[in-house]
This record gives C-alpha cells, sequence and structure tokens, in this order.
C-alpha cells in the first residue's frame, strides 16, 4: 500500500466536539482488538517520537485505564474509564493529566464496510469551545496520523 491515508479530522460549529473518521484495511474485530489489548495499543497510539507503556488497563465496561507516552526524559500521562467495550462500539472519557480538569468523553464506532474494510468513525466531546480549539491546536493530527499509520502496519503484517 504506497499510498497514504489520513484521518478526517472536524471541529463541530455548534458543540464542543472533535469528529474523527478513518479507513483501515482491517475487520472491526481487529480495530476492537488494537484499541483494547494494552500490549498491542502501546505499538501504535501517539505520534513516533513517542514510547508508550500502560500504567493499568482494564478494556471491559467499567474498567479504567493508564498510560503514559515518553521522550527524551518528558513523560505525558493520560488516563480515563471504560463505559462500554461492546464489540462494534467503545466509550469512554480521557484525561490529559497535564489538565485534570478537562475530561472527554469519546465514542468510538467501528463500520463493517465489507471485504475486510472497516470506517472507523470518533467523537470527543469537550468541556468548552475552547478546550476544543486547544486540542485541535496542539498538533493532535499529527499524533492520530501517525499512530493509524502504525496501526496500518501492524494489520498488514497480521500481528493484529
Amino acid at each position: 500500500m504506497n499510498e497514504t491515508v489520513t484521518v478526517a479530522i472536524e471541529a463541530d460549529p455548534k458543540l464542543p466536539i472533535i469528529r474523527m473518521t478513518r479507513d483501515f484495511a482491517a475487520t472491526p474485530a481487529q480495530l476492537l482488538r488494537a484499541h483494547t489489548d494494552p500490549e498491542l495499543f502501546v505499538l501504535w497510539i501517539g505520534p513516533d517520537s513517542l514510547t508508550t507503556k500502560v500504567d493499568y488497563w482494564d478494556a471491559r465496561t467499567g474498567g479504567s485505564w493508564r498510560y503514559v507516552a515518553g521522550r527524551d526524559g518528558e513523560e505525558f500521562a493520560f488516563r480515563g474509564t471504560f463505559h462500554e467495550v461492546g464489540t462494534d462500539r467503545i466509550v469512554q472519557t480521557f484525561t490529559w493529566e497535564g489538565q485534570p480538569e478537562g475530561v472527554a468523553l469519546e465514542t468510538l464506532w467501528f463500520e463493517d464496510l465489507g471485504d475486510g474494510r472497516t470506517r472507523m468513525h470518533t467523537q470527543s466531546l469537550v468541556d468548552s469551545f475552547e478546550g476544543r480549539d486547544a486540542w485541535l491546536k496542539s498538533g493532535m493530527e499529527v499524533g492520530v496520523n501517525e499512530g493509524y499509520a502504525k496501526l496500518d502496519r501492524l494489520v498488514a503484517e497480521g500481528r493484529i
């Protein structure tokens, strides 16, 4: 696969929501596993410049998670709870510990396109338009696109 696939990112004009959509050459089950298996998750999440380690991970409805990403001695910790882990959908909270008062409600769902392809949709509801716009200006698209490119490689290599 020589083409570069990027995520479509849009800000809702009426609500503090970020929506992302991206197609994968993977089944919904493979994408669900990539998002719920901590050993796989750390291999693809975030930009190439960061290394991620899981502190705790209980990927079930009612479970919680925390991971730490780092580079050059600097660490960034994230945590949340899994409100729902289904076969085609995950609902969770997401907090960057550098801004612990900011909690986003994230919903991911996997649309089966057939032939081993899936369109993944994500929606992040943040607490304010200012918070949403700060996320968008943070360079998040680099981390999202580089992370999903790593996920593509893991699927292509048969590791998921």
